[in-house]
Order: structure tokens, then C-alpha cells, then sequence
């Protein structure tokens, strides 16, 4: 007798006691069906759902368990093997299938090529409190960090390319448009001017070639003649708060703050047409100051302004300077607070939610007809299929947020064109799937979430290899849910583009 699939996700319809959706974690099904078809699935489930590493899922929906009276018809129970959520295999046979899925979808994000990320410096103008990087400014150890990538080591590291092309399947003779991304530090202090500008014109000497960055913005009047469509064309830029909480927040070293700086250079970018990403960081002490946030973007017209998107991110607690006591536990929390301010708040509409984009997937599932495979995650971001980022030395690291410490380098850069990768952590890196940890394998969100963040995961754990849920479960029954009740009433839905989404 065929048993419940492992990976069936059960999704309630808030108002809606009489139907559920099912979504199959590996699949990619999406179907609504009556109450009873969800319980008489649950009921066949062999055992309780598999618990993560450390905690608790988020809770799961309450439905009855025990047998049910009632029997689906043949016909029913065709199609939901056929779709998935009833299956001969047995629970190893499924975790085997899943493990041999995901590695053929990562395999294939690999093959989409490498993306590359400069960092010209690790200095920065700025001394945000929550800052990951904040003991490079402020420990004298890390002092010999502080330097600025000088020509010659542009030059080795541009040499790279093809090799580093290379080994995701990319020919010199193939037509492939690289992505650069500029981060630090600050990539944008006035004295990196001459050597951003030098790595855009190397990079666009071998081929097509798109630019991006990540800038506290406070400089970027700086770099009027490189913004733009057919230069730097999109930056995200961080703004913490109405200007006087901001000014608290994203400080200068001397204590001074920095919105209108970043506000006038908005203003500029704008006009120059570059796509902006404004992001925001939230915790429990300026959550609350959203609705004056985005009254403020209205007033200044941003809202109105082509290329203009904001979101929001939860803070986590990544140095001394950061108590966990003031931080959302998980991004659902953050999601909730924001669904309650946009209930009273009508100006919310401009600042998107961490998980609005998924629930604008959702949406577009329903209106396609499509399954979700087409949306399946082989992992959490681009450290693990191929971003490179090198920084001043010519070091090379696969995260932005693992920088600065030769220890954890995955490789760097030498004379010629060469390249020295540490095979180790190159792979340690590389291959962290949601199939390369036991719970995620077994986990029925797996191919939605990717497995979590490694730095937080590893954080949290003191190991690579494990999951970060971040409250994903209780994240994607509502984004689907919430995306099928407006797909059913017709609701028009504006999604902000996500120009920096690594």
C-alpha cells in the first residue's frame, strides 16, 4: 500500500476550513483538495515529521492524524500518486531520490558560470554598531588590512577569468556576460575612484559585462560619470531608520550621521538612472519606525521614481556590540511585525517584506499553471555554486560575510593568470546543497529554503554542514497561502525588483 510522501507540505487557507493546498517538496506539485483528502494524507504519513538539528519546526498545522473513516476514490488516489504526495518508495528510497535531484540541479547552477565580486578595500567611512566587519576598523590587529587594491593586482586577478570560467564548463570562445559586483568596506571612497574605474575598463576589455555594487552611498558624488545604465547600473544602499534614527545608527567615525549625504546622493543616482535597492535594517527597536520611513520615501518622490525598490532584513547578532535580546529570533517574526504595520499603515506598500518575493512566485505559479521545480533552490545563495571574491591581496573567498581571514580563503590569485585554489574548502563551499546534511534531506521545505545560511547555521552550531531555518516553514505556508487567495480574487500585486539578490 502506497504510503504519504515525505515531502508533502500542507498548506491551510486562512477562511477556508473546507479546502487546503498540498505543495510537494520535490515535485514541485501545487493543488488545492477538500480537508479530508490533507487528513486522509497526513493519517498515512509514517511517523512524525523529522526534527531539525537544534529546536522545533515551526508549528505545523494542526490536523487530525488518526485513520479516517473516510476512503478517497480510485481515481483520487491515481492522481495523488501521480502527483506525488502518495509513493511506493519507502522514506531511505525518497531521501535517495532527493539527494540524487539536488545534485543534478546544483551541478546545473554551476554550469550557469561564475559571478565576481571586488572588494578595493576593507576600509570603511562608516561605524555602524552592527557591523560584521567591525573589528577590522577598530582591533590595531587587523590594521594590515586596511589597504587599497593596487593595479597590479587587478591585473592578476582579471588574468583569472577564463581559467576560473573554465571550470564551470565556460569556453573563451562562448558568449558569456560577466556579472561584477563592487563591495568592502566601502568600495566607494572617494580615493578608490581611480582603481574602481580601472577594474571596469579591464573587465569590459574581454566581453560584455554588467556592474553592481553594495555602498553605504555616503561618497558616490564621487563617481557621477562611472553610475548608470551603461556603468555601475544598480547599487543597493542601506537606510536604518527615519533620518534621526538612522543618524544613530549608520554613523561616521566621529559620531556625526549620514542620511542626508545618502539622501542627496539618492537623488542623484536617480536621475542618473540607476536601479536602487534601498535596504533596511530591522530589529526590535526601529521596526516600529517603518510607517515614518515610508512616509519619508514618499515625501522625497522616491516611490514615484523609476529604478527605486526597498526591503527590509532582519539584523542578526553578529558582534559584541549587538544583543540577541534586541533582534527578531527568525525573519518570520520580522515578517509579522510588518504584515501588522501594513494593515494600519497604508504608505507600507512601498517597503517590501523579507518574503514578498516568494509569495510573488507563488503568485506566478497559479497564474502559469506551472509546477514550482522551476523555482527549486540548489542552495542557499552563490557562495555555494560560484561567486569569487577577491579582495586587496588577491585572496579569493566564496562569502562576502567570511572575508579578511586567510584561514577560510578558498584560494588566490598569482602571477600569469594563474590561480591557487584550496581544494578543501573550495568544496566545502561548493557542495552544500540542502541534500548535504541529514535533516535537510529529509526536510519537506528543503528544495524552497536551500538549506539556510552556512555562516549563521555554522554560527548557531560550530557546524557547516547543518541547517538554518530561520522559521522558513511558517514563511512559506503563508507566502503560498496568501499569494493563492489573491491569485483567486484577482488582486493586482507590485513586485519590487531585487537588483543586488545574491
Amino acid at each position: 500500500m502506497a504510503r504519504t510522501s515525505s515531502y508533502t507540505i500542507y498548506v491551510p487557507l486562512p477562511e477556508n476550513s473546507e479546502e487546503m493546498l498540498l505543495v510537494h517538496g520535490s515535485t514541485g506539485a501545487y493543488d488545492r483538495v477538500s480537508r479530508p483528502v490533507a487528513e486522509y494524507l497526513l493519517a498515512h504519513e509514517e511517523g512524525p515529521p523529522p526534527l531539525p538539528l537544534y529546536g522545533e519546526w515551526s508549528s505545523e498545522p494542526a490536523l487530525k492524524r488518526e485513520a479516517p473513516t473516510w476512503q478517497p476514490s480510485d481515481g483520487t488516489l491515481e492522481l495523488l500518486q501521480k502527483r506525488g504526495y502518495l509513493t511506493d518508495l519507502t522514506p531511505e528510497e525518497e531521501q535517495g531520490q532527493v539527494a540524487r535531484k539536488a545534485k543534478r540541479l546544483h551541478q546545473f547552477m554551476q554550469e550557469q558560470g561564475p559571478s565576481y565580486l571586488f572588494m578595493p578595500t576593507y576600509m570603511c567611512n562608516l561605524r555602524c554598531p552592527y557591523c560584521f566587519q567591525d573589528h577590522m576598523r577598530t582591533d590595531p590587529a587587523y590594521a594590515h588590512l586596511l589597504r587599497t587594491m593596487s593595479r597590479e593586482t587587478v591585473d592578476r586577478i582579471v588574468a583569472t577569468f577564463h581559467t576560473l570560467e573554465a571550470e564551470h564548463g565556460i569556453e573563451v570562445e562562448d558568449e558569456y556576460q560577466r556579472r561584477i559586483g563592487f563591495y568592502g568596506g566601502e568600495p566607494f571612497l572617494p580615493e578608490n575612484r581611480p582603481i574602481v574605474e580601472y577594474i571596469m575598463d579591464k573587465v569590459r576589455a574581454l566581453g560584455p559585462v554588467s556592474f553592481w555594487a553594495v555602498s553605504n552611498a555616503t561618497h558616490l558624488e564621487h563617481y557621477v560619470d562611472l553610475l548608470g545604465p551603461d556603468g555601475i547600473a544598480s547599487i543597493q544602499i542601506t537606510i536604518d531608520g527615519p533620518p534621526e534614527e538612522h543618524d544613530k545608527r549608520r554613523i561616521h567615525a566621529d559620531g556625526s550621521g549620514s542620511y542626508e549625504q545618502i539622501a542627496r546622493n539618492i537623488d542623484m543616482c536617480l536621475d542618473l538612472g540607476v536601479k536602487l535597492q534601498i535596504r533596511m535594517n530591522m530589529d526590535r527597536n526601529n521596526v516600529h519606525q517603518l510607517p515614518i520611513v515610508a512616509e519619508e520615501f514618499v515625501a522625497r518622490g522616491w516611490d514615484k521614481r523609476r529604478g527605486f525598490s526597498a526591503y527590509t532584513a532582519r539584523i542578526a547578532a553578529a558582534n559584541e556590540q549587538t544583543h540577541v535580546s534586541n533582534t527578531f529570533n527568525t525573519t518570520w517574526e520580522l515578517d509579522e511585525a510588518i504584515d501588522a504595520l501594513r494593515a494600519e499603515y497604508p504608505a507600507m506598500r512601498v517597503i517590501s517584506r523579507p518574503d514578498d518575493a516568494m509569495e510573488h512566485r507563488a503568485r506566478q505559479l497559479f497564474e502559469s499553471g506551472s509546477n514550482g521545480m522551476t523555482q527549486f533552490k540548489s542552495s542557499f545563495c552563490s557562495a555555494h555554486t560560484g561567486m569569487y571574491i577577491f579582495d586587496a591581496f588577491g585572496d579569493i573567498y566564496a562569502c562576502w560575510e567570511r572575508t579578511g581571514d586567510e584561514r577560510v580563503r578558498i584560494g588566490r590569485v598569482l602571477d600569469g593568470g594563474q590561480v591557487e585554489m584550496n581544494a578543501g574548502l573550495t568544496k566545502m563551499w561548493r557542495s552544500r546543497t540542502p541534500a548535504s546534511n541529514p535533516t535537510c534531506r529529509k526536510c519537506r521545505y528543503a528544495f524552497q529554503c536551500g538549506g539556510g545560511c552556512a555562516v549563521l547555521a555554522e554560527g548557531q552550531k560550530g557546524k557547516f554542514f547543518t541547517n538554518y531555518c530561520d522559521g522558513f516553514a511558517d514563511r512559506f505556508r503563508h507566502s503560498v497561502a496568501q499569494a493563492y487567495q489573491d491569485f483567486v480574487a484577482g488582486t493586482e500585486i507590485v513586485v519590487q525588483e531585487r537588483v543586488c539578490d545574491l
